[in-house]
């Protein structure tokens, strides 16, 4: 079956503040960001917290968002880039 929405009815990522979310919840989205499959963090080793508290960084700096996507059920950290 075919989706019957037309394309104009798509529905927008939308982004969530980081701040918005339980610490707990928080830290489990970062950790799972940084261990997906394909993950490259360069030459040198870092521990899981190193990564995560790199993440963390970026998210509170503004460099890095949180992305829902209702349409695909997803959710995601990307590059903070004005719509």
């Amino acid at each position: 079956m075919q989706d019957e929405r037309e394309p104009q009815d798509a529905i927008e990522p939308i982004e969530v503040p980081h701040g918005e979310l339980a610490a707990e919840v928080l830290r489990c989205l970062v950790e799972e960001f940084v261990t997906r499959d394909g993950t490259d963090y360069g030459t040198a080793e870092r521990t899981l917290d190193e990564k995560v508290a790199a993440v963390m960084q970026q998210l509170e700096a503004g460099e890095l968002v949180i992305r829902v996507d209702p349409e695909h059920e997803t959710i995601d950290i990307e590059l903070h880039q004005p719509r």
